[in-house]
């Protein structure tokens, strides 16, 4: 195979991907005071060097607030766009495309970290503005039994927050990013707007499906206000979560915001409740890959598929049957950052070691072309989905 879906250019608006792989946004917990560090550069940096088409930058918060946990990044301020520009030119260095999600946790703000177990923080004098970051909502409901109890939000903090999404995305653009991506996915705040399990509210933010509905509509309007209509727009939708949204519900909000501006769903699921909607107790590969294709055929837009996409030719397979647009690779780009030149060998593309820089592509190559045995390289032993 020399020619593949997977590993040809993709041009949305005015920017053109390499390739459709992307590296979704991976939090690092790794900020301080919502400022990056070198980790965020070698972190990002590394997944361009290794051949993505687009490395999305981890969920960056829109105001203090709405940090998940210890060491967010922010762009709540225009302090921030100066370091992040640093991360944006060294990922358009290496050939990839600069995105960036914005989100808000909302109910699930001032958390503990994943290995820290699912739960609200307690109290530490290191964190010298606790009391300022207390977790709102649309309801003052709970996430669970372990999380604290938010405060709901009153309508003009609703209609600030619009706001605080359209200021952050002009900050994204002034730091270099190219592509943006609203988080509205995975039970934060966008996505507690949209359930009808966690907005209980009476005013026009709640209550019918269309007012639930609002605050998501009025960002992405907020956003491309802001964001400059050359530039892509993506939106992160737990498609299924459930608790009362699902294909149906997210199909009808993507066809709203599409001529908004939005250009790719971001399929995902789950995240209003403690339980995982989809997985259950069989794991799958591509387990999220039918709410990509339901929203691809249901609302007429690209859509990015994630979710257990391990191998090359299952990301090709997926692509060639019109599930998706775009195929985001997470944690198996975490355990080979070099994921895209591993996955071109496998699919037979001409040159797999021009997807990478010269500096280790060249020796690698050269490496290649030995041989092993009746193979060209060691990594042709795992062909296959399976293997």
């Amino acid at each position: 195979m020399t020619d593949t879906l997977l590993f040809s250019p993709l041009t949305i608006r005015g920017v053109t991907l390499r390739n459709r792989i992307v590296v979704p946004p991976l939090h690092q917990y790794s900020a301080e005071k919502g400022f990056p560090t070198d980790w965020h550069i070698v972190n990002a940096g590394k997944f361009a060097a290794g051949g993505a088409g687009l490395v999305i930058v981890e969920s960056t918060k829109v105001e203090r607030r709405g940090c998940g946990t210890v060491g967010d990044l922010g762009l709540w301020d225009d302090a921030f766009i100066e370091p992040l520009r640093r991360i944006t030119a060294f990922i358009k260095a290496q050939g990839a495309v600069a995105g960036i999600q914005l989100g808000h946790s909302g109910r699930k703000a001032r958390a503990s970290r994943p290995w820290e177990g699912d739960k609200s923080l307690q109290r530490s004098p290191d964190i010298e503005d606790w009391d300022d970051w207390n977790p709102v909502a649309p309801s003052a409901i709970a996430h669970s039994e372990r999380w604290a109890t938010p405060r709901a939000l009153d309508t003009r903090e609703v209609k600030e927050l619009v706001q605080a999404w359209g200021e952050a995305a002009r900050r994204a653009d002034a730091a270099g990013f190219d592509v943006l991506e609203i988080h509205a996915a995975h039970g934060y705040l966008v996505h507690q707007f949209l359930s009808p399990q966690a907005n209980q509210r009476t005013d026009e933010y709640g209550g019918s499906e269309a007012n639930r509905m609002r605050f998501a509509i009025e960002i992405v309007e907020a956003v491309r206000s802001h964001w400059p209509a050359h530039k892509p727009l993506f939106i992160r939708l737990s498609v299924e979560d459930n608790a009362g949204w699902g294909p149906e519900q997210s199909a009808a909000l993507a066809r709203i915001i599409k001529p908004k501006g939005v250009d790719v769903i971001d399929c995902s699921s789950g995240g209003i409740t403690d339980r995982a909607p989809i997985l259950g107790t069989e794991i799958k590969y591509g387990y999220q890959v039918p709410l990509s294709d339901y929203i691809r055929k249901h609302a007429d837009i690209m859509t990015m598929a994630v979710g257990l996409i391990i191998h090359g030719d299952q990301a090709e397979q997926i692509l060639q049957a019109g599930q998706a647009d775009l195929i985001a690779v997470g944690r198996e780009i975490l355990n080979n950052p070099n994921w895209p030149m591993d996955a071109a060998q496998k699919l037979g593309i001409e040159g797999p070691f021009r997807q990478v820089p010269p500096q280790f592509g060249y020796w690698l190559g050269t490496r290649a072309k030995r041989g092993f045995g009746t193979l060209p390289s060691t990594w042709q032993r795992g062909l296959g989905s399976g293997e």
